[in-house]
């Protein structure tokens, strides 16, 4: 396993949770809910969170269809990570399947005992935690990282 923290994006249409690893990449942990934004202050903070953590990689939520295929929220969350990459580079971005991440967060926070009414703030946390887990354990058992990679553009910050 590659030791450096990790970063994991939910990212949804109104807002982006995001949620990290520690350092030998054993716990991940929920961070934070950024607000989507048409101007980019969500891909703004995002690269502020990899800068501040130091993070090594970013792994971005791949909303698919139950039978694999794509849809707008996927064609939205490839274009999100796209730009993200191109503002954060060399921290790599990889793209890794999301399905029925937010079924299982919804759950865990149900059996944590956190009421429904408080499920919006935190479940695109939850959410992105679950995907940061689903990406470490895929690394561990294949000795590679998860997901598909992003390239970076060359747009960067605006």
């Amino acid at each position: 396993m590659r030791p450096g923290v990790r970063l994991a994006f939910d990212v949804g249409q109104a807002r982006v949770g995001v949620a990290r690893c520690d350092a030998e990449a054993i716990l991940a942990v929920p961070l934070v809910t950024l607000n989507r934004d048409r101007y980019g202050a969500d891909l703004d903070q995002a690269a502020d969170l990899v800068e501040d953590y130091d993070a090594v990689e970013v792994v971005v939520g791949l909303p698919r269809r139950m039978s694999g295929g794509s849809s707008s929220s996927t064609r939205d969350a490839r274009a999100w990570a796209l730009r993200l990459a191109g503002i954060i580079a060399p921290v790599p971005v990889r793209l890794v399947d999301e399905r029925l991440t937010t079924v299982t967060a919804r759950r865990e926070l149900h059996e944590a005992g956190v009421p429904s009414t408080g499920f919006r703030r935190v479940v695109d946390q939850a959410a992105a935690v679950v995907i940061l887990e689903q990406a470490l354990e895929a690394e561990r058992s294949s000795h590679a990282p998860a997901g598909e990679p992003v390239p970076p553009t060359q747009r960067g910050r605006q």
